[in-house]
């Protein structure tokens, strides 16, 4: 990663943001590491807007009369696609590694592989088929409670990300997204945004849950987003230990692995 001189500007830092995290038409204008740190603090908005899309879909669905389910299986289509699948393929590439049960050094080298194993495939079938039934069943009680559970769920998962991005958590490889964001983010500024989130969250789920504006709503979605982030911070751990850092294809399971729990928090209760 270069060092380019000088504080980037916002645009730079949203450009970082958009054109590592989605597959939207961004140039990338910048690639330093303050760049990089300001990135991965805008990460959850671009979270928010990739999932803002899904829950456009979904409610255009249920509109024209397709039904919670079909409402739920566009809802989870877009993320994929305006990713390019490439969270998804992270979480493929990870659970192949973790379950090959090889040391560090074989484990990354199976998930730079490009297929996909076994492990691998019984992990996304399970991830997609949780995240389409919780979407139905919250698209069942009405379109605000799918839309606020996609744009919960996108954030929280982005958010882990800049959580992982935080100093103090090293990079498994000296090349890749891994090591170009690995440690750029401060500690508290991480907490700080992961605080922020969390307040946006409840507020969200305060205004437009079952119930319109209430206590429970905020406190509902105020919850799903520190147990998801938690649960990625689970996983990230455990990543650590086995691998010796994060990779591009960690960062993708901690987000899939952090929205999912998110999205179950807010289908119970």
């Amino acid at each position: 990663m270069s060092d380019t001189p000088g504080r980037p500007a916002p645009a730079d830092t949203l450009r970082f943001a958009f054109g590592t995290l989605t597959a939207l038409p961004v140039r990338l204008t910048r690639w330093d590491r303050e760049t990089a740190r300001g990135g991965m603090l805008c990460a959850p908005l671009a979270g928010l807007v990739v999932s803002l899309a899904a829950a456009a879909l979904g409610g255009a669905l249920l509109l024209l009369g397709g039904g919670p389910l079909l409402a739920a299986v566009g809802t989870a289509a877009v993320p994929a696609a305006l990713t390019r699948g490439l969270h998804l393929d992270g979480l493929a590439d990870t659970a192949d590694g973790l379950g090959s049960g090889r040391p560090a050094e074989d484990a990354l080298r199976i998930m730079k592989q490009s297929d996909i194993g076994p492990f691998g495939v019984i992990t996304l079938l399970f991830t997609l088929l949780a995240q389409v039934a919780v979407l139905d069943g919250l698209y069942a009680r009405g379109w605000a409670q799918g839309a606020v559970a996609a744009a919960v769920a996108g954030v929280t998962a982005r958010c882990a990300l800049t959580l992982a991005s935080r100093t103090g958590v090293p990079a498994a490889r000296p090349e890749g997204l891994g090591a170009a964001v690995a440690g750029t983010v401060p500690v508290r500024a991480a907490l700080l945004c992961a605080a922020l989130v969390t307040a946006l969250s409840a507020a969200a789920g305060g205004l437009f849950g079952a119930y319109g504006f209430d206590a429970y709503g905020a406190l509902h979605a105020g919850l799903a987003v520190p147990v998801g982030l938690g649960a990625g911070e689970l996983l990230l751990r455990h990543c650590r230990r086995r691998f010796g850092g994060v990779t591009g294809d960690v960062f993708g399971a901690l987000a899939e692995s952090a929205g999912l729990t998110a999205l179950v928090v807010l289908a119970l209760g």
